[in-house]
Order: structure tokens, then sequence, then C-alpha cells
């Protein structure tokens, strides 16, 4: 079934009526916390928030008339714009009794890009089946979006008044430039200073093929986002009169020797710890090979077997990946530069001049020029504690009261390494539970389990309700 949903159609999940918790999703459904996310998720989708096309101020701007129309006073709502792209910061005044800073919370409205030919369903129309709401954004992350967003309009109407400041921030460019998170992190303290922040673009739970919760992760830290641009010029010259030196293939053979490069195999406490637990839930082969890395991280055999897990492989070691290729510029004529994209994710701790040097050597050809684009961010791990996890913990073990909650290092880049580097402790906690191997974030088809999103309303509300309730 494909089936269009618009707001008022939401109704038709009274079909689906197994909860973990006993509550039938038609009873989640007829809530009026439920009716109202499915209607803010269902418009986000619509809202092609992709780089290039000016949707990001139209998502914010719709955001801040919900928070307006929730009883949000207009001063405490503020839309940031940068060129095409913009933030939305939104601020629910606490009475202070705390005496303690606020609470950060994290996501972003942007999306990557998805082309409709490419899809079996229209990427930005909310649509469903019998297990799944599809789109794009219905995990990147429009859906931690819409919770955060009908979290804080949930409270306000029940009167909530938090012992300290919570503070929501949107940035708009988190895909791509990060220009908004840079913003929000480093020039618009006014606006987001905070003790710690919870972002709701990452962490959440694994379940195993059967529907099992394996373990609820949270995000601890991330790896460096860096890319090198490598190029070789040459003068080129006609096709018909070939030269022994070529732009391209010296490029090639330099690519090869990164290809055939694995950098040294790294751990922390907290990815050990990660190995343990999740081993002992996976089990099998490759759970036991997570188990014997934990207790001994020099152990090359369950090393290697991790690394052929592209799930696994960035949580023990740096990474540099050839992802882009440009050269030549006429079919009859010799290539006068060939440049290459080489993107690395960095294990905490490593520099991002000491990766350039190692590739440097790899490469060994002193006529390929090096570049780092952009202005990568080098982050902190944020050091779990124990208030945050406890409301962690009361929020996942009510839906599921055995799983495992472990601190975790990504692989991938969230606005949290801006709010880490700028000396915000940032944890990712989303609501979402799901099989990681059925999650297509950035691909095609992307999808959110229609129980993920019924079973998650309480989380947000749970969690902050025990850090800022009195």
């Amino acid at each position: 079934m494909n089936l269009n949903l618009q707001p008022a159609l939401g109704i038709a999940l009274a079909l689906l009526l197994i909860s973990t918790s006993g509550i039938t999703f038609a009873q989640q459904a007829n809530s009026e916390h439920a009716k109202k996310s499915l209607e803010i998720y269902t418009r986000l989708i619509s809202i092609p928030t992709v780089k290039g096309r000016g949707k990001v101020p139209e998502m914010a701007a719709y955001l801040a008339s919900e928070f307006e129309k929730a009883g949000f006073a207009k001063s405490d709502i503020h839309i940031l714009p940068i060129d095409k792209t913009a933030s939305l910061v939104v601020r629910y005044q606490g009475d202070g009794s705390s005496g303690k800073a606020p609470i950060l919370l994290l996501g972003h409205m942007d999306v990557v890009e998805a082309l409709p030919k490419d899809w079996e369903r229209p990427p930005f129309t909310l649509t469903q089946d019998e297990d799944y709401f599809y789109g794009r954004g219905t995990i990147d992350n429009k859906f931690g979006i819409t919770m955060l967003t009908t979290t804080f309009i949930r409270l306000k109407k029940q009167g909530f008044v938090p012992n300290r400041d919570l503070i929501i921030a949107f940035s708009g460019d988190e895909e791509t430039d990060m220009f908004t998170t840079r913003m929000l992190a480093y020039e618009r303290q006014d606006l987001t200073s905070a003790e710690y922040a919870l972002n709701s673009d990452s962490g959440g739970g694994d379940l195993n093929k059967e529907g099992k919760a394996i373990s609820y992760l949270v995000q601890a830290a991330e790896k460096t986002y860096v890319s090198f641009e490598l190029t070789v010029y040459n003068p080129g010259g006609h096709s018909s009169r070939p030269r022994p030196d070529n732009a391209i293939y010296e490029l090639m053979d330099g690519l090869k020797h990164i290809q055939q490069y694995q950098f040294p195999v790294m751990s922390s406490m907290m990815t050990r710890n990660f190995f343990r637990v999740s081993g002992k839930q996976l089990a099998g082969e490759l759970g036991e090979a997570m188990v014997r890395f934990a207790d001994n991280p020099k152990d090359k055999a369950a090393a290697e077997r991790l690394s052929i897990e592209s799930s696994y492989v960035g949580s023990i070691r740096t990474t540099c990946i050839t992802t882009m290729l440009r050269a030549g510029h006429a079919a009859n004529a010799l290539p006068q530069s060939a440049t290459a994209t080489v993107n690395c994710r960095i294990f905490p701790g490593v520099g991002v001049e000491s990766v350039k040097s190692t590739l440097i050597k790899l490469v060994d050809n002193k006529d390929i020029e090096f570049v780092v684009l952009g202005d990568p961010t080098e982050s902190p791990i944020s050091e779990l504690r124990d208030d945050v996890m406890t409301a962690v913990e009361k929020a996942v073990k009510i839906r599921y009261p055995k799983v495992d909650i472990i601190g975790y290092m990504a692989s991938g880049g969230t606005d949290g390494m801006h709010f880490r580097a700028a000396g915000i402790p940032t944890w990712a906690i989303s609501s979402n539970f799901m099989n990681p191997d059925e999650k297509f974030s950035h691909g095609l088809n992307e999808r959110l389990p229609i129980k993920a999103f019924y079973d998650g309303l309480d989380h947000w509300t749970i969690i902050l309700k025990e850090l800022a309730g009195k």
C-alpha cells in the first residue's frame, strides 16, 4: 500500500494495534499530541529543505508560527537568516528556581537531496505502508525536529514551568556547510549559552531482525570530519601525442596507496564498553569479535573482523575514502589536471595535520597538491553524566525495560561537534528504535517505523520533566 498521508488521515493508523506498553496504536494516534505531531511531521516532509532551494526559511517560519500559536512569546522566537538558509531558536522560559544554566535542544531542518525519479515513492510527500513512514527526512532529521517541537507545544499547553530555561536551536545547513551551526555555537551565545545540549539527530535504539531491543545508544563523541583535495597538474597536449606523464594516471597511483592503507586501530573506554555490551547482545561470530576487541583492542583477528563491517569499522580507526573525481577538459586532449576528493573521519584525539601528513607520505609524489577543504572541527568526547543518563534511562525503559543504555562515538558528523568545540557538552538521544540495517538516511526511500514514531511521543517529555521539572 502506498498511501498519501494528510494530517486528517493519521487516524488510519488505528488499524495497527500492537504496542509494547499495552497502549494500542489506535489510542496513541487519537491523542491530541499524536495528531499534532503527525500534522507537523507531514508538513515538514513536504518542504524540500535541500541546499540551494531556499526552503529552510519557509520551514522555520512555519515552525515559528506553531510555537507562537502554542503561546510562546514572539520575543522568545528567533529566525536567523544566512544567505538562502536560516536557523530557528526558541526559548522556553523557566522560573530559574534550579539556579542552573539552560538546556539546549538540537536538530537540523535541512535534508539531503532526493531525486523523485530514483525513489519508489515521492520523497517530499509523507507516505506509509503497514510498517513505515516514507519520505526524505523521516529520520534525518525532521523526525527529531517534530518530536522536539511538539514536546514544547505539549508542555506549554500543560502549563509546565521548567526550573531553568529550555532552548531549541534548529540549524539550517547541517548536511552541507554548517554555517548556521557555527553561528549558533560560536557567535550567538546570547541565544544558545547552556550547561549542556541534547541532540535529536543521533543516538537511539537498535533492534535486531526479530524486533528485539539490543541496546540504546547515547552519542557522546564524533569523529572529526575533513576532506582533502588532491590535484595533479600537467601541460597536457593533443591526445594523439601521448606523454609519459599523465595527470590522471599519477593521481590514480596515489589514490591506490591510500586505498590499500589502514590507519592504526584505536579505542577509548567508551568505544570498548560499546563493543562489549553490543557484542553480548548480538552474539554469534560478529558479537564474539566485538567482545574480544573490547577485552583486548590488540586482538588483530577481532579488529579485522570488525573492519569488514561498514557499521563498525569507523568505531575502531580513522578512515579516509576517495569520494569524488574530476579530470580533463576534452575527449581529444591530454588532461591538464586531475583532482580527487578524499574524505576522512578522524578518531578523537588525532589531529587533522597528522592525518594529512600520513596521506602525503602514502601518495609519495611531491607533484600532488594537497588542500584542506573548509574549516574542520576537532571536538572532544562528552563524558556521560549521571543526571542525563538517569533521565534517558527513565524514558527508554518505559518502552524496553531490559535494554542496555551505552555511550558511543559516531562515525558521521552532526551539529553536536560544534557545540562540543564551543565548550557545551552534548549527547544525542533520539527517540527512534529500529533495525540499523533498515536505516536509509541520505539514501533512497528513507523510512521510519510507524511504531517508533508513536512509541517515541513521550520520550522528550519524560526527559525534560526529569531534568527541568520541580
